[in-house]
């Protein structure tokens, strides 16, 4: 038995949690800064919840609404300045993935030097962060429950990660209500994004006893709603939009101990230079992703599928809702080979996957 685990989240969850529990939020202090997007945050009504929240419990704030897709370091240490000059108790992060792992490095930037950005992406700022709040409006990053913040450098546009302790939220509120806005392809997106997450770290050497329930419980809920949306047009029902919001969560928490495999890193390529959503971009790898798995753990990959509701399910799934019109030449796919050196998301591939492996994925994929 594998009992291993840490996860030092409270996650505070249901619609209405945020009013309902605002009280929480006095335990961080009397001033904060809001960090979101231009518009997602306001438009999910979490926005709103959020300054009634902050007013019922007497909270000074502060709303820095800068944070695009894909958020570049800069961004988060202009955020981390106005928190700094605002002399902010604590940072609140509403939104998607983009915005909730923007203020994961805003909070750790704001108690050093913000302009640190390189003592952040290395993990060795030495202060600890402001106190950090999470609330999710999409369904599919499983930021909310990880350490991990995904960052764009500004120098070279390429994607950069920290996994960290200090990157941890001290309090999450997780309500599905305010996914019911989110359109239809950011929707595929997202569900696409926790599919993968569940599918990588259930094949990773440390997927122990936990992971693995953890994955039981994700799997169904997520490829019902790729079901539903693969084979109608239009939005789900709320009923399914849950179902979505709390399987993300439930592959967060897989996310959280296992790790990524190959499909993420080769995923950030096509975010980065042709623009493809990240949870879609991750995708375009699963096909080959889980045939290789299924060479190398062909009893584990069963069992994934039996979960899933069989084979031809996630295949159509998939085959209906994956696309890309991504060409590439054989120097750029040469110029790609030296990004992929030690990787540690290679090395949780079952069975093996060297940056040779990478190459010929994407000449059978995207060689024009």
């Amino acid at each position: 038995m594998d009992f291993n685990f840490f996860m030092p989240v409270r996650v505070i969850s249901g619609e209405g949690c945020v009013r309902k529990y605002s009280g929480l939020l006095r335990g961080f202090g009397r001033r904060c800064l809001i960090m979101t997007s231009r518009s997602a945050a306001k438009k999910s009504g979490a926005l709103d919840d959020v300054l009634g929240a902050l007013k019922q419990a007497r909270i000074n704030h502060t709303v820095f609404s800068e944070i695009s897709a894909n958020p570049l370091l800069s961004q988060c240490q202009a955020a981390a300045c106005a928190a700094k000059l605002c002399r902010s108790d604590f940072i609140i992060g509403v939104g998607g993935g983009s915005v909730m792992d923007a203020a994961k490095a805003a909070a750790w930037l704001a108690t050093n030097n913000y302009r640190n950005g390189d003592g952040l992406m290395n993990g060795e700022l030495r202060r600890a962060p402001l106190p950090l709040v999470l609330i999710g409006t999409t369904a599919g990053t499983g930021s909310e429950v990880t350490p991990t913040a995904v960052l764009t450098m500004d120098k070279t546009g390429h994607k950069k990660s920290i996994t960290h302790s200090n990157c941890y939220a001290d309090l999450v509120f997780a309500d599905p209500g305010y996914t019911h806005t989110l359109p239809r392809d950011q929707t595929i997106a997202a569900a696409l994004d926790a599919f993968s997450h569940a599918v990588e770290g259930w094949f990773a050497p440390a997927c122990g006893d936990l992971p693995t329930a953890f994955c039981e419980k994700a799997l169904p809920l997520i490829m019902d709603g790729l079901t539903w949306l693969a084979e109608n047009d239009g939005l789900p029902d709320s009923e399914l939009r849950t179902r979505l919001f709390y399987g993300s969560l439930w592959a967060g928490m897989v996310l959280n101990a296992t790790g990524t495999a190959h499909p993420h890193p080769l995923g950030y390529i096509l975010t980065e230079e042709y623009s493809i959503p990240h949870g879609m971009a991750c995708a375009v790898f699963l096909p080959a992703f889980l045939e290789h798995a299924g060479h190398s753990q062909k009893e584990r990959a069963e069992r994934l599928y039996s979960l899933c509701g069989g084979k031809q399910r996630v295949d159509a799934a998939l085959k209906k809702l994956v696309s890309h019109n991504v060409k590439m030449t054989e120097q750029q796919i040469g110029n790609y080979i030296p990004r992929w050196k030690g990787l540690k998301n290679f090395k949780r591939t079952p069975g093996g996957f060297t940056e040779q492996d990478a190459a010929d994925l994407f000449r059978s994929l995207f060689l024009s």
